[in-house]
């Protein structure tokens, strides 16, 4: 098979390509650009999912970022283990096709035990002392000790958070070019978030994205340079746009206000629990998921959603067959978000009721997707002061708490999860190869046989 190797720049936007992007604005003039008609969720874990399946949720039942976990009664996002993904993914097919074939897959996500000959992927250590030091996980389970003594620990708190920087998107990129010298992999899939950030943060049109645009720029031009020195098919994709949102919607909030969630009061804060809960949403950017325990109530939730603003649309029923959500995981209404919204996970009622973990960056105890982590509190006075008491007291080996992250939605100007409206903002497809046909506009589904095209190329 042909070496081909699949750059993942997320958010990349035809809208975001131009003068901030001078060597992939040329490099793909000697190609072809096609848009990508994102999934419902545009979501990093389900379109990712479906690039490597060419399948929809329906079937390899990845319905957002996190789902609630029936049999265990917990909302989940950001599981790590490749059992969830439930259809073939294209490295085990082309083994089938090929013995000799390897794949390497650097921080996709579903990342851990699958059939990738060699992985790395984000992996915090948690010592019982409270503390939280950024690691890794590999396949195999040395790789992480040597990439680890070539380039340092990986940068996790530039990664995710308010101090999120290029460093993160670097040293994937760097990381990803020890495995192909160490091992020449057949097939390489390269996660560089950089994009993600500011684009949420500030929008999509915030003067802050330029520079994001010229250093993952850079990033990529290093990419492309050696690959191409090695003969490889390059493909330069991303899993989808971020556009301008202005209204957060706190649907845990008016779930509440109606009295369909259970709250358990834990030191005197607000706790979610779903399991005794009558109904509950799981959000996820512009998507929410509403799962309801209590059939009863199934009139009064749909009653309550169609009055909340900022609500595009609600899928139930049959409708989730059209829209690939017609899985046991997805939510009994899912709940789509205009184009100026975006959904909270948020559930109290009173901040000073707010779970503890609400003000820290907690990916996987918070009960949805919270993008205001990447912000720290304007509020805080002497900000920088405070931020280096706390690290004194990690490094001193006390317990410490980051809480240096507002509760005020607004801040947040940009998102994603819907299907927007202009093409501009679709996530694209760019490749050298020749054989592709001429069309412009694919589904997020052939993208996996496009990339088996370049290996076969």
């Amino acid at each position: 098979m042909k070496k081909t190797v699949v750059i993942n720049v997320v958010g990349l936007t035809e809208n975001l390509i131009g003068k901030n992007t001078p060597f992939i604005s040329k490099w793909r003039e000697e190609g072809g650009t096609k848009h990508i008609k994102p999934i419902l969720p545009a979501v990093t874990c389900s379109m990712q999912a479906t690039y490597l399946t060419g399948k929809m949720p329906s079937e390899h039942g990845i319905v957002a970022n996190g789902w609630y976990f029936k049999d265990e009664c917990e909302i989940k996002f950001w599981r790590q283990s490749n059992k969830l993904i439930q259809a073939p993914i294209i490295w085990d097919e082309c083994k089938k096709l090929d013995p000799s074939f390897t794949a390497a897959n650097m921080f996709w996500w579903y990342n851990m035990y699958s059939g990738a000959d060699y992985a790395l992927t984000p992996r915090p250590l948690y010592p019982a002392d409270g503390r939280k030091l950024p690691d890794c996980h590999s396949t195999p389970m040395d790789l992480r000790d040597k990439i680890t003594e070539a380039l340092g620990v990986f940068p996790l708190f530039e990664f995710w958070g308010p101090r999120t920087t290029i460093k993160s998107s670097q040293w994937i990129a760097d990381a990803s070019l020890l495995v192909d010298k160490w091992h020449n992999p057949t097939l390489t899939f390269i996660y560089l978030p950089h994009l993600d950030y500011n684009c949420q943060r500030h929008g999509p049109n915030h003067a802050s994205v330029n520079q994001d645009l010229l250093e993952i720029d850079e990033v990529v031009k290093q990419l492309i340079i050696y690959y191409e020195a090695q003969n490889t098919s390059v493909i330069l994709l991303s899993e989808y746009g971020i556009t301008t949102v202005s209204r957060p919607i706190h649907i845990n909030r008016e779930l509440r206000k109606n009295n369909l969630l259970s709250i358990k009061t834990e030191l005197g804060l607000d706790m979610l629990d779903a399991g005794t809960s009558k109904a509950f949403a799981v959000a996820d950017h512009q998507l929410a998921h509403i799962y309801i325990n209590d059939k009863s109530v199934t009139d009064q939730v749909l009653d309550i959603l169609k009055n909340i603003e900022g609500i595009e649309l609600l899928i139930t029923g049959k409708d989730k067959v059209a829209y690939g959500l017609d899985h046991e995981r997805a939510g009994d209404i899912v709940a789509v978000a205009d184009k100026d919204s975006w959904f909270t996970y948020y559930f109290w009622l009173d901040d000073a009721k707010a779970p503890d973990y609400a003000r820290t960056v907690d990916i996987h105890r918070k009960p949805g997707y919270d993008p205001v982590e990447m912000i720290a509190n304007p509020a805080i006075k002497l900000l920088p002061l405070v931020v280096a008491g706390k690290l004194l007291k990690k490094k001193l080996g006390f317990r410490y708490m980051m809480d240096i992250i507002p509760l005020d939605a607004t801040l947040i100007k940009g998102s994603h999860g819907r299907i927007p409206e202009l093409k501009g903002d679709w996530p694209v497809f760019i490749s050298k190869n020749k054989l592709m046909d001429t069309t412009l506009e694919i589904e997020a589904t052939s993208v996996h046989s496009l990339i088996m095209q370049h290996l076969h190329a």
